[in-house]
């Protein structure tokens, strides 16, 4: 399927090849054995964030509030640096060699956590160097990750599977609110009960490395950087594969050929003129909805237990977790298939537009002192079912609007800016909320800009948005190496 066409190029049917496959088993191992690296960051994040706590007794490690608001620090930076050293090593070495890479990674930073020992300065440097081994494990499988899944699943699937996978995050929050309560509630001893909540994530990852080894590289990397035999190779496994799942295999179109000459320049400076030069407008829409949704997602999440405690009298707000953390999951999970269908311009817009005006109903709410602890989870429930969608479709957006040359590193790029201004968030929506004298007024302004925030975010989809459903990813963004195109795309 592939032949030389001209000196220095090369006509691959590679592309049309994976999007005309049907669904078959072999799809959903796949998505099984790579999908759970969102799973592992809200299990960790959430047993971090409550395991937190705990370590401020004597009886564990008796850290300081300071060094345990720390760790989330460490791990934040941690994931922002593995993005982008990972998403740079990924479009250069591939996605399966990173994908098991950081996923080893993360596993032994997480492992160490929990066999922090002593006291003093020496416990705090130790678990915070771990903290910051394990969250660039986890960036690095965001870039890793998000570029194997759309470059592997078939076009008509992508939009749904991306954005449930991403959503999976919240599966992850719930596993660990569920665990945490009878793990933390003195069944075991204060000086073993945290370090198995940090275990938690390394045995479901060391499991999820035997998934991914028998994993193919993704054959579009392989063409794209000139690996005609391997990519060969890696087509025909997956389609015998899909075979083997009694799925008979739908004709090439042969127009839809492709004509490349690999090249190897895929550094960040090519990346720089791939987002300014050519792609300002897409550019503009991923770093908008990236940074809406973490703005929103940090605000919230980071204060929820303190809302609850300050607003509501909750003492325990493990619980109020569990139903928040179902319906972020639920959101992508059920809404996914219509970014498919009706098209993602529609859906994310529509999601972005629609969790932003909730909440400002919400709001008002909240400052009429109309909502208890259950109806404002409910209302948080509601909300974050549409913005969990549109903010897994922005991930799904920044890894399918630019070229497959520079992809991961795109994501790592996103990632990272979004990071940035979601860190923001915490320390805004914390200055609003005085223990002493709570005044829903001051909050009550937040929730507004958050809403703002987010209704921008839909505002400037509707503008700039991206057709990219059911449409091959050499179709939403012509390949760097592509020289010519006998399907839409066109250098």
């Amino acid at each position: 399927m592939t032949a030389t066409h001209q000196p220095g190029s090369v006509r691959s049917l590679i592309p049309a090849r994976i999007d005309r496959l049907p669904w078959s088993p072999f799809h959903t191992r796949m998505v099984v054995a790579l999908g759970t690296a969102w799973i592992l960051d809200g299990l960790e994040i959430t047993i971090a964030s409550n395991v937190g706590d705990k370590l401020t007794d004597s009886s564990r490690l008796g850290l300081s509030a300071t060094a345990v608001g720390g760790l989330a620090t460490a791990y934040l930076i941690g994931q922002v640096v593995g993005a982008l050293v990972f998403g740079h090593i990924s479009d250069r070495l591939g996605r399966r060699r990173l994908f098991m890479i950081t996923l080893a990674i993360y596993f032994g930073g997480s492992a160490l956590t929990a066999f922090t020992i002593g006291s003093g300065g020496a416990a705090i440097a130790f678990i915070y160097l771990t903290r910051f081994i394990a969250g660039a494990g986890i960036g690095g499988e965001y870039a890793a990750i998000n570029s194997a899944i759309d470059e592997l699943i078939p076009a008509s699937y992508r939009g749904r599977v991306d954005i449930a996978v991403n959503g999976t995050y919240w599966a992850g929050a719930a596993i660990a609110a569920v665990v945490q309560v009878p793990l933390l509630s003195g069944a075991l001893s204060p000086a073993i009960d945290w370090r198995v909540a940090f275990l938690l994530g390394p045995v479901l990852g060391l499991s999820i490395l035997f998934l991914r080894r028998n994993l193919p590289e993704s054959p579009r990397w392989q063409i794209m950087h000139g690996r005609g035999d391997e990519a060969e190779a890696s087509i025909s496994y997956i389609e015998q594969e899909v075979e083997a799942g009694g799925k008979p295999l739908p004709p090439v179109d042969d127009r839809k050929a492709i004509e490349i000459t690999p090249t190897e320049e895929t550094g960040y400076l090519a990346l720089l003129r791939v987002l300014f030069r050519t792609y300002p407008g897409r550019s503009t829409l991923g770093a908008t909805l990236m940074i809406t949704q973490s703005f929103l997602y940090n605000a919230i999440f980071f204060t929820y237990a303190t809302v609850l405690g300050t607003f509501f009298g909750v003492q325990d707000t493990a619980l109020y977790y569990i139903p928040f953390a179902i319906g972020n999951f639920l959101g992508p999970l059920l809404l996914g298939p219509l970014f498919d269908s009706l098209g993602r311009k529609p859906m994310i817009s529509g999601t972005y537009l629609l969790s932003g005006s909730l909440l400002v109903v919400s709001a008002f709410l909240f400052r009429a002192g109309a909502l208890t602890a259950t109806t404002q989870t409910i209302a948080w429930c509601v909300i974050f079912f549409f913005a969990s969608a549109g903010a897994s479709a922005a991930y799904l957006t920044v890894s399918e609007i630019f070229p497959m040359e520079v992809r991961a590193k795109a994501i790592a790029v996103f990632f990272a800016i979004a990071q940035g201004f979601g860190s923001i968030a915490p320390l805004f929506y914390g200055s609003l909320i005085d223990k002493n004298a709570p005044d829903p007024s001051k909050l009550f302004l937040g929730y507004i800009v958050g809403a703002v925030i987010m209704i921008v975010g839909g505002l400037v989809t509707l503008a700039l948005g991206v057709k990219a459903e059911n449409q091959s990813l050499e179709d939403v963004a012509t390949p760097l190496s592509v020289v010519r195109a006998s399907g839409a795309a066109s250098p």
